[in-house]
């Protein structure tokens, strides 16, 4: 069975975020098969400009090509004003007419105090990816200071089984 690439974005620009911190654990406690990556494009895009979307910037060109090579995305953002964060928001936008998330496996977790914390945060970047028709295997806050390691693996799992059947059904 060939490796699983998953692209992993976290929505916080912040350099100690507790997002990105979850990131790299997840990235930790990958499988051998599965490649993941963390990605910091979200940190170079320019301001989503629909007059530059047929010529887009090097750094648009990179985000893209970093999406469109990757079999999955993992996605880690805090809820800000119960929403997502902007920037990501902004990379986003920059794909919905190239269509690299078009139909593409997707995880999206927050990194939370309390259970009940980021929800609305998460629903808000649902309802952003149901724009490109994302296909959402996993959907959950991660609380911090509970037992991570079996809900990473759960996430990770989920993951690995979304791009299977990905790839199952688009061979169909």
């Amino acid at each position: 069975m060939r490796s699983v690439h998953v692209l992993a974005i976290c929505g916080s620009l912040n350099a100690k975020s507790r997002n990105l911190a979850l990131l790299e654990a997840v990235v930790a406690a990958a499988p051998p098969d599965m490649v993941i990556t963390v990605s910091d494009h979200l940190r170079t895009l320019p301001h989503f400009d629909p007059d530059f979307d047929s010529t887009p910037p090097a750094e648009v060109v990179d985000w893209r090509k970093a999406l469109a090579e990757s079999d999955a995305v993992l996605i880690a953002a805090p809820e800000y004003a119960h929403s997502l964060p902007g920037a990501l928001k902004n990379g986003i936008d920059w794909v919905v007419g190239s269509g690299e998330l078009y139909r593409k496996v997707v995880a999206i977790t927050a990194s939370v105090p309390h259970p009940e914390r980021g929800r609305l945060g998460l629903g808000a970047l649902r309802q952003t990816l149901r724009a490109v028709d994302a296909v959402i295997v996993w959907d959950a806050p991660i609380e911090r200071n509970a037992d991570t390691q079996s809900t990473i693996e759960a996430l990770l799992a989920s993951l690995r089984e979304g791009v299977r059947s990905h790839a199952e059904a688009t061979t169909q």
